[in-house]
């Protein structure tokens, strides 16, 4: 059956409708988490800690494709939604264009800042070594990883979300095919890891690009546009709390880094590394549902059917406590087995690592409410208060307790900043979810 953006959403099709998003988003998790794996017990500690301690900064250059596809994506889902096809689709087109050229202008700028980004956040010797030779090979890629995250959200407004799945699978099976020849085979180390990254990428952003260059069967084709300031400013705005979330969260694993190399030592580096592993892939669960469903909510709210947005939100949340509890559930249950898989050489870090992943999962039971509060006021093109919750919880309670938090309780105090954050963050956009009942009538 298919599920168009117009139809009444139950549970089934809430969950239908959302479920390429959820697995595309944690497949691409997953093909990250390889690289970690293959570095890990293939080539060493110390080329896995720089794999974790130069990957924030990479992440924080790409995300701009979040911002254009999210704050885009809501503003072309309400356009299609107040009857305007041809509009949106020169919306669309706007996008990407952009999208590519900011690309390439973050990569030239960033392949002149790398080395000094990672000596300033405290690498040296061999692991600053690893950072740029990892760093430099991922960022030839970065304009495709700009469309890669972009078309994300593209996908899902152009009623193709299983299309999306599948260049995401495409893209995966191309990252862990690479990580195993060039690593595992024919032994290329850290330089075959990166280049494996790349080329998935590559994959990833850019058969999308083909396939909305040509007449296809979805809602959105790339056309002839004029540069229109007016609606880009709005998708920047709209789209700047998921831009703002995975820049904070960047800047905010770097900060633990910063922490743990004092707390912990190189050890504290490669376990938390381990956790962002295993946290992408189960957050990946929310922010696949919370993308999935807001060209859902875009829609109904520019047809002005305020019954349907009322019901997806009501919904949602029972949805989301679902997947709170289940996650926590399994993180508890595999702390040991997982931190084993990846650091199971060295029975200190093994050890080290299960403890934290033991704190850390607690997280799980709260940051699910945030992640969807966020993405729900960019689906109403409320992207002010998307990007103060996104704020707030990527970075301001994230800075506050891990620079506090130590001091009571040492490197554990680092696990628990993250629940704390977490957890002040779901209150937070609860309090948001009730004061703005009224503007927007759910």
């Amino acid at each position: 059956m298919n599920i168009q953006l117009s139809d009444h959403f139950n549970y089934k099709r809430l969950l239908r409708f959302s479920l390429p998003s959820i697995v595309m988003m944690i497949f691409t998790s997953v093909y990250g988490v390889v690289d970690g794996f293959f570095v890990s017990n293939f080539v060493g500690k110390t080329p896995f800690a720089a794999v974790n301690f130069i990957m924030p900064f990479l992440m924080i250059l790409g995300s701009v494709g979040f911002m254009f596809g999210t704050g885009g994506g809501a503003l072309i889902a309400k356009t299609l939604g107040e009857g305007n096809p041809k509009k949106a689709n020169e919306y669309f087109s706007l996008f990407i264009y952009v999208s590519i050229i900011s690309g390439i202008i973050i990569m030239v700028a960033a392949l002149f800042l790398l080395r000094p980004v990672a000596r300033l956040l405290g690498a040296e010797s061999a692991m600053l070594d690893d950072c740029v030779l990892y760093g430099r090979i991922i960022l030839a890629a970065l304009p495709a990883l700009v469309l890669q995250y972009a078309f994300q959200s593209f996908f899902i407004t152009s009623e193709k979300p299983q299309l999306g799945l599948m260049v995401s699978i495409a893209a995966g099976v191309t990252n862990i095919v690479g990580d195993a020849l060039f690593v595992a085979v024919f032994r290329w180390g850290l330089a075959g890891a990166a280049a494996a990254t790349a080329l998935g990428q590559v994959v990833g952003g850019l058969l999308p690009l083909f396939y909305f260059a040509r007449p296809n069967t979805s809602l959105l084709r790339l056309t002839k546009t004029k540069f229109d300031g007016r609606a880009l400013v709005k998708a920047c705005t709209n789209g700047s709390s998921e831009l703002m979330s995975n820049i904070s969260i960047s800047l905010v694993s770097m900060l633990y880094n910063v922490q743990l190399i004092k707390y912990a030592g190189e050890n504290g580096v490669a376990a938390y590394g381990v956790l962002m592993y295993v946290n992408m892939i189960f957050l990946a669960a929310f922010i696949g549902y919370s993308n999935g469903t807001a060209p859902v909510v875009s829609y109904h709210y520019g047809a002005e059917n305020t019954a349907e947005v009322k019901s997806v939100l009501k919904k949602s949340f029972v949805i989301i406590g679902t997947f709170s509890v289940s996650m926590f559930a399994i993180a508890e249950v595999l702390a040991t087995p997982l931190s084993r898989i990846f650091v199971g050489y060295d029975q200190d870090l093994l050890e080290l690592t299960a403890r934290a992943f033991a704190i850390y999962s607690f997280s799980f039971l709260f940051s699910g409410i945030a992640i969807y509060g966020s993405a729900f006021f960019t689906a109403l093109n409320d992207g002010l208060t998307s990007a103060l919750i996104s704020f707030l919880r990527a970075l301001l309670f994230q800075v506050a307790a891990v620079l506090l938090l130590p001091l009571i309780w040492g490197v554990d105090g680092i696990w628990i900043s993250v629940v704390a954050a977490e957890i002040v963050a779901a209150i937070v956009t609860i309090l948001f979810m009730i004061g703005k009942r009224g503007r927007f009538h759910y």
